[in-house]
């Protein structure tokens, strides 16, 4: 094992958003804006962005890692353009009113379907449904949870049928 891979979570988080040097086994050299680095194999996920093309992504495996230099701090810029990377393209960003709204609106739409709904959580932004489902923001069909997959799969049909009929 090296000395990268006996760096802790904590440690390799302070690379993350930075560019950085990478020398790896057999006089290989990477650069790289650092998007994050994993846990179990302490592999490093570069981004570089080439000009005139898209983000192209490398990976130095946590093996052949010998030394990690940073190069430079990661404006905020950069940190946007690296957080949407791996965003997914229809992600939305939604205001807190928004959000409010939503909840309100699927409440209110559970509720008349007679189904039992409570709202969770310290801001009671996160609802329950029967007491074995929850739905956190933006409260689509993806951010329903339970280990029920029969009520998980039907109620993220309800959830999906009613905000087809929203738009």
């Amino acid at each position: 094992m090296n000395d990268w891979q006996r760096k802790s979570p904590l440690d390799w988080e302070t690379y993350v958003n930075k560019l950085v040097k990478v020398a790896a086994v057999e006089k290989h050299e990477y650069e790289g804006w650092v998007l994050t680095v994993d846990p179990v194999s302490a592999s490093i996920v570069l981004a570089t962005f080439p000009e005139n093309e898209k983000v192209s992504i490398s990976f130095v495996m946590g093996h052949a890692v010998q030394e990690v230099e940073i190069l430079r701090e990661g404006d905020s810029d950069m940190k946007q353009r690296l957080s949407r990377i791996l965003a997914p393209e229809e992600s939305k960003s939604y205001s807190p009113e928004e959000l409010e709204k939503r909840k309100n609106n699927l409440k209110t739409w559970l509720e008349t379907n007679h189904i039992p709904v409570a709202e969770q959580g310290e801001l009671g932004r996160r609802l329950c449904v029967a007491g074995v489902l929850t739905i956190d923001p933006p409260y689509g069909p993806e951010q329903c949870s339970s280990s029920n997959e029969i009520i998980l799969s039907r109620v993220q049909g309800l959830v999906q049928g009613y905000l087809e009929k929203q738009q």
